[in-house]
């Protein structure tokens, strides 16, 4: 009796890992035992059970995926990709909201990769992550998207800017407000430089802050019941970057530029 399909390719990681493998191309045998380090005798009874339901076939000892094979684990890649995103801080994504995310790229959010959940003290809460200002430094242009006003940008705002790092923020009319009402020397000093973009974003924006650099995308997010949580995401993938700078570039459109205070 044949098993159902998810089990065959689920209910073994060495079946599943070796489907994923021959999404490349085929494989010489010696190739997919070597990559997935195990023993021909463990592997043989798995390459049976996929060339029983057809996902797999093989000839002079090179196996390759069948039509069927090829078809399921397209679909399945991209929900691999996903669980990983979410799979060893379920309670972080779960628990913190998510609708700020256009639907678009939250169907893609597999693209930024696992992430690593920093969690702060109470003492911590009030800095910055310094390990994105480090990189930052290092980089060509910072991108934030920011609802709040953190004490600290008065002061790594200006510094960034005078070592050229090109400066592109988004933020609330209440932010806006606060710039001018206690930081208008400061900001308005960085608006009269060609390398300091500031943007307002009128509607509710249901972030705390997203962040990237030429290194890390940062993800500050709101509690499920939009309370401020010291705790963030820090995900270094390479798709992670392009997917924040589309997530920008959404909120960009429906922003206007701030030229003086």
């Amino acid at each position: 009796m044949k098993k159902p399909l998810l089990d065959v390719i689920f209910a073994s990681e060495k079946r599943m890992n070796m489907m994923l493998m021959l999404q490349d191309g085929p494989r010489p045998m010696e190739e997919i035992l070597e990559q997935l380090e195990v023993a021909r005798p463990a592997l043989l009874p798995q390459v049976r059970i996929l060339e029983e339901h057809y996902l797999v076939k093989g000839s002079n000892d090179i196996y390759e995926l069948t039509p069927l094979g090829k078809m399921v684990i397209d679909k399945m890649t991209p929900l691999m990709g996903t669980i990983e995103v979410f799979q060893d801080d379920t309670e972080y994504w779960g628990t913190h909201h998510l609708g700020f995310i256009p639907p678009h790229l939250f169907e893609r959010i597999r693209e930024i990769g696992k992430c690593q959940e920093v969690n702060l003290t109470l003492t911590e809460s009030y800095q910055l992550n310094q390990e994105v200002v480090r990189t930052t430094f290092m980089s060509k242009a910072f991108h934030v998207i920011t609802s709040f006003f953190h004490p600290n940008y008065p002061r790594v705002f200006p510094e960034m800017n005078r070592e050229g790092v090109s400066l592109h923020i988004i933020t609330t009319p209440g932010v806006i407000e606060t710039m001018r009402t206690y930081h208008a020397d400061v900001f308005g000093e960085l608006l009269k430089s060609e390398s300091f973009h500031l943007y307002t974003y009128p509607e509710e924006m249901g972030i705390q802050v997203v962040a990237y650099n030429d290194y890390y995308l940062l993800l500050r997010l709101l509690t499920n019941e939009k309370y401020v949580d010291i705790n963030h995401m820090l995900c270094s993938n390479p798709g992670a970057l392009q997917w924040g700078k589309e997530l920008f570039d959404h909120y960009m459109k429906g922003s206007q530029p701030v030229t003086k205070l």
